[in-house]
């Protein structure tokens, strides 16, 4: 998809090991940690289903029906929990030439709250599984890379909307859900095209870069933000990815802690990976600081991304309601945490 190894990490894939940031001092005179906050539990069944209902519109491809009718499906879900939806169409060239034809999906949970998070997500799928080797130019379901963070994030918007005020956390969420974001040119699997944009802009993260430009809301400011990118597939694996760690390490620190907490360290490894060209570029460059969770292949020099990714393997059968559960229940988690 769009994903590519930064500069820094061509350089050398150095993979360094680290151990939670926070913690729990043995002695016994410690104090006990403090409980967690009370949130509400996240459904995997539920985020299960929310992904199969994405695949079954078939690829989503920007100018394609499944791609209309899908992105019609995604502002009816969240206008039906009551969220305020807005959509922000956009026009881009893609980088064979394509002009597509997009929208980013903008849902707002308690919209008057001064204090807000943001959780980002594509929803477009690429239009061929270029690192295929058998299938290269066909098209792919995308259930983990695009569907997977869309339906956690889905599962968070109906959660949090079916919780009484006193159970309502103390920010805001925006659901921000971006279009045209893995229609780029991949040097690796692609030398025999031409890159039309090259020299001219990024030819992935279309939908992140128009947002970022265009902020809806206007002037739209977030504590931090979560990117989720292929968090839906059996033994996930999420490391703390550089860009993350230098524009919102505090955000990161959060998110990877209170995994821990909930016992989640299977996935949420503390362990540092190179950085990534993904929406969260566009997303911090916006100014709000964002952590993005995606799986790949922890001390893997060879090879960063997973076998399923941009191949026609990327499909419901390896979605697993764990990974599901351990990705949802935790970005839910720390939306309760100050």
């Amino acid at each position: 998809m769009k994903l590519r190894l930064s500069l820094a990490a061509l350089a050398g894939l150095f993979l360094l090991t680290a151990c939670p940031d926070k913690k729990k001092v043995e002695t016994a005179d410690a104090p006990a940690e403090t409980p967690l906050p009370k949130a509400p539990v996240f459904n995997a069944d539920s985020a299960y289903a929310f992904t199969a209902k994405q695949v079954s519109f078939g690829p989503r491809v920007p100018n394609s029906k499944a791609h209309v009718a899908c992105g019609d499906y995604l502002v009816a879900k969240f206008k039906s929990w009551g969220l305020t939806v807005k959509e922000q169409p956009f026009q881009a060239m893609a980088f064979d030439g394509t002009m597509l034809r997009a929208r980013n999906i903008i849902a707002q949970y308690q919209p008057q709250a001064a204090r807000r998070v943001a959780i980002f997500a594509h929803w477009d799928t690429r239009p061929w599984a270029d690192a295929d080797k058998e299938h290269k130019n066909k098209p792919l379901d995308g259930a983990s890379d695009g569907a997977s963070g869309v339906a956690v994030a889905l599962e968070m918007a109906r959660v949090l909307a079916a919780q009484p005020d006193s159970m309502a956390p103390a920010v805001g969420v925006d659901f921000i859900l971006f279009d045209a974001e893995d229609w780029g040119y991949d040097t690796g699997t692609q030398q025999e095209l031409k890159n039309q944009l090259d020299g001219s802009g990024d030819s992935w993260c279309l939908g992140s870069q128009y947002w970022a430009k265009n902020l809806v809301p206007a002037n739209y400011k977030a504590e931090y933000g979560v990117l989720l990118d292929m968090v839906g597939a059996r033994a996930g694996k999420f490391s703390r990815e550089e860009i993350s760690r230098n524009n919102a390490r505090q955000a990161l620190d959060k998110i990877w802690n209170t995994a821990a907490r909930l016992g989640y360290t299977d996935y949420f490894l503390f362990q540092d990976s190179p950085g990534i060209t993904d929406d969260h570029v566009y997303t911090n460059q916006a100014g709000v600081p964002t952590v993005d969770i995606i799986d790949h292949l922890p001390n893997n020099p060879e090879q960063y991304f997973p076998n399923y990714h941009h191949a026609t393997t990327d499909n419901m059968a390896i979605i697993d309601r764990n990974t599901l559960k351990a990705v949802g229940q935790t970005v839910t988690q720390a939306l309760y945490i100050n």
